[in-house]
């Protein structure tokens, strides 16, 4: 069966600059285990008996609206591609993705989806992108026996989150965003750091670990500036920072950079000072006049999707718009670690599956090495353990649901206002 997409996308779309190669790969430190027991299983299963395809039902709540709407084209697209290429595959499961809206922390649209989803019976459900949107519906999902997976939050609230052993995520943790931002900074030559910082989870998380790395590299943050979501202004907060005179700013917001950024020049900081995250990593040549912010240098997660063999051609194929393809990769493993964890389980209970997504992840410490949804559903058919690897890279889950393995690209601005990965 395919892709049912019940709801339209209003898309704000941002196009991908070119890619380099450099990487900078991590280990996330696995953080303490949820101690609760799953709850009852919800009225989500699918009862088999040998020979019974099951039938999966997933929902998403990705942002089609607010803040991060830029990230929304691709991660639906990684899911939509994921749900045509498992149910292609005729491995016994068939795959029911309903798309939803996760707006952002100033509307209530994501607890509006969730209750939406949950009434239709799903196991799993996909999102949200915003760390801040998913502390509001975690415990909804969650509570309801129901599988939330994340393929963008990187809050490390989450990992030791109170979560019944049903919540898991595709993006690493901020506290090695953080890191490898942190000493980019340092190994550029600032001494001192001025943070311009969304106030959520996402914002104050990733400033966090931020701060640690560069004061431990020696650096000092002189300033550091909160907004809230939905203002329309970040002058007061330049004014502050212009004061404090760092001599390198990180801007972690989501598409508030679009007018944080002109403020930040305006008052004097060059391109080669400002430093982006993976919230505002975006090309901004439609907007900016050239040169605006050359030479500013930003991190993503995620592998160079330029280096995923026919990937984005895939990707293309299920939506010929797409310009932009953050966090595509980690939607569609996230998807496919769901198929196979129902057939390991040979069920689609939310909490069986939960009980082997470590393990179809190679988290649990054996399984044959595979990189497809068609591949390890026939090692498993034959009986075997698999470790699953995707486009996302190696994910290899800890207890609590984090990938231990993660890749952050470091990407720097052209002329133009475009971005590409840099050496």
């Amino acid at each position: 069966m395919g892709v049912f997409i019940t709801a339209s996308r209003s898309r704000f779309r941002t196009a991908l600059g070119g890619a380099g190669l450099l990487a900078v790969s991590a280990l996330v430190l696995a953080g303490c285990a949820a101690e609760s027991e799953a709850p009852e299983p919800a009225d989500n299963s699918t009862p088999t008996t040998p020979g019974e395809d099951l039938t999966l039902r997933v929902g998403t709540v990705l942002p089609q609206s607010g803040a991060l709407a830029f990230l929304g084209p691709p991660e639906e697209a990684g899911v939509a591609l994921a749900v045509q290429e498992v149910n292609a595959a005729n491995a016994g499961i068939t795959v029911e993705a309903i798309f939803r809206d996760s707006g952002d922390t100033t509307t209530d649209i994501a607890t509006v989806s969730v209750t939406d989803l949950l009434s239709q019976d799903v196991s799993a459900i996909i999102g949200a992108a915003s760390s801040a949107v998913s502390l509001t519906i975690i415990d909804q999902i969650t509570g309801a026996g129901v599988i939330q997976f994340s393929p963008a939050n990187t809050s490390p609230a989450f990992t030791d989150y109170n979560d019944n052993g049903l919540y898991w995520r595709t993006a690493p943790s901020d506290l090695l965003q953080g890191e490898v931002l942190g000493t980019e900074i340092a190994a550029d030559g600032a001494q001192s750091l001025g943070m311009l910082v969304l106030n959520d989870a996402y914002g104050t998380g990733l400033a966090a670990a931020l701060r640690d790395t560069f004061e431990a590299a020696g650096g000092t943050v002189v300033s550091e500036e909160l907004f809230n979501e939905g203002d329309a202004s970040v002058d007061a907060q330049v004014s502050a920072l212009s004061a404090a005179a760092p001599e390198a700013v990180a801007v972690i917001t989501f598409d508030q950079a679009t007018f944080a950024l002109p403020a930040l020049v305006n008052a004097g900081f060059s391109g080669e000072q400002l430093y982006l995250v993976d919230g505002n990593l975006a090309d901004y040549s439609g907007q900016f006049e050239d040169g605006l912010i050359e030479g500013a240098k930003g991190t993503l997660p995620g592998l160079d999707i330029e280096t995923l063999g026919d990937f984005q051609d895939r990707l293309l194929e299920v939506d010929p718009a797409l310009t932009e393809f953050s966090y595509a990769a980690e939607s569609y493993d996230a998807v496919v670690l769901l198929a196979l964890a129902a057939l390991a389980a040979g069920s689609t209970d939310a909490s069986a599956m939960a009980g082997e997504l470590q393990a179809v992840s190679g988290g649990s410490g054996d399984g044959e090495k595979c990189f497809s949804f068609a591949e390890c559903a026939e090692i498993l058919a034959g009986g075997g353990a698999i470790d699953y690897d995707g486009p996302s890279g190696p994910i290899t889950f800890d207890e609590n649901g984090d990938p231990t393995e993660a890749t952050i690209g470091i990407y720097q601005y052209n002329a133009d206002n475009t971005y590409s990965r840099i050496n």
